[in-house]
């Protein structure tokens, strides 16, 4: 498809691609907010910058971190978790009822367990996972720690995309 093709098609620009990928570095965004819901951009690379982490350490971090939110006492708001396509990040979706410095410290929280985590992978056996084969744990870990180089000490003030 042209530029244009997807108008000329009638369909929507959809929120993430509004944003300048060319500023965007490591962080923590809110993406968008709908109804209850917030969307946090959970970015762990810079996008476009030609290092990005194997599929394995994704689908590590995200087991990871999905356990770790789904078991924290904020368990009951968090609505969803997962990887960006392009590979440079997250989605975390949490229940408006969540503030936004309980959000960012959630999220740094759960890096910090999986830059630290040793054992074995919850959800990640034949039965419980469909690519349960593809992990990678050192990888998760060094996502984590890198992100966390960047993100620790985030504010609600930085939580606006770049311009």
């Amino acid at each position: 498809m042209t530029k244009d093709a997807a108008a000329e098609n009638g369909l929507k620009k959809i929120a993430s691609f509004t944003v300048d990928h060319t500023v965007l570095g490591k962080g923590i965004y809110i993406s968008r907010e709908d109804g209850d819901c917030v969307t946090y951009d959970v970015r762990t690379v810079r996008p476009n910058c030609g290092v990005y982490p194997s599929t394995g350490a994704i689908h590590t971090t995200e087991h990871l971190v999905a356990t770790y939110v789904r078991s924290s006492p904020l368990s009951d708001a968090v609505v969803y978790f997962g990887p960006m396509g392009c590979r440079t990040g997250y989605y975390l979706i949490l229940r408006d009822s969540v503030s936004k410095s309980d959000a960012i410290e959630l999220i740094l929280s759960a890096f910090r367990f999986t830059a630290s985590f040793e054992g074995d992978i919850p959800g990640a056996s034949e039965k419980e996972c469909g690519n349960w084969l593809d992990h990678d744990l050192a990888g998760a870990k060094r996502e984590a720690e890198s992100f966390l180089a960047a993100a620790e000490g985030w504010t609600e003030d930085r939580l606006t995309y770049p311009e």
